[in-house]
């Protein structure tokens, strides 16, 4: 073979790439780690919203739990209303290991609060709470921030067979009074009459809109009261 020739085909072969070549491999492999990173983004962004939206429905589901433990053990002491809501505080006396315990559910600067005073045995201390209860500040000893985000909330009362207001004054169990008296009183003020106790409480908690949780959630919940 001719050595000349041989020369040629030796140095085509040593032949790396040219500079157009590395430029336009780079610009494929810089597109290919662009739209890789996007996916890798988007996937991470996927995950932190679903970890979050399970955070949020974990702890709604946890607070109705506790909601839910403190209807279902529902304590009336003939001494203060066993359940009372004024459309701002839900107000309830519970039955524990300790004796009798209250507890107020309230809305305060978006969040779903919950505050509960320590057991008492003695009828004095009970009213005694009840009355402190109704002039709660939202930093009491007992006060629990318990779900945030929340928009607004609204109970209703199941009795007469029907959903109805808290505080509608015509579900009194006084018989009618004296003349004059307020339909259902008996002839005592309002504020006097015990208010006949619902079989069933439903609640409707509306979420705000950057709170994590979606639209209004609604939950019923049948009592058993009991008595001393």
């Amino acid at each position: 073979m001719n050595p000349q020739r041989r020369s040629k085909s030796a140095r085509s072969t040593r032949r790396g790439f040219t500079l157009i070549e590395v430029l336009v491999t780079i610009t494929i492999l810089a597109v290919l780690a662009g739209m890789a990173w996007r996916g890798v983004d988007s996937l991470v962004r996927t995950k932190t919203i679903s970890e979050e939206r399970l955070d949020h429905v974990l702890r709604l589901n946890t607070v109705l739990a506790q909601w839910e433990a403190d209807l279902t053990t529902l304590h009336d002491t003939d001494q203060v209303p066993a359940i009372e809501f004024d459309g701002a505080s839900l107000r309830l006396t519970r039955r524990t290991e300790d004796g009798v315990q209250m507890v107020v559910w309230t809305l305060r600067d978006g969040s779903w609060n919950r505050w509960a005073a320590k057991p008492v045995v003695r009828r004095a201390e009970l009213q005694e709470q009840w009355m402190r209860s109704q002039q709660l500040l939202g930093n009491e000893a007992g006060t629990v921030r318990a779900l945030p985000g929340v928009l607004q909330w609204q109970v209703y009362f199941w009795r007469n067979n029907a959903w109805t207001n808290p505080q509608s004054t015509g579900d009194a169990e006084n018989p009618a009074g004296a003349p004059g008296a307020p339909p259902g009183s008996g002839g005592k003020p309002v504020s006097a009459v015990a208010q006949q106790l619902p079989q069933g409480v439903r609640l409707v908690l509306t979420a705000a809109p950057d709170s994590g949780l979606n639209g209004s959630y609604t939950r019923d919940t049948v009592l058993r009261v009991r008595s001393e």
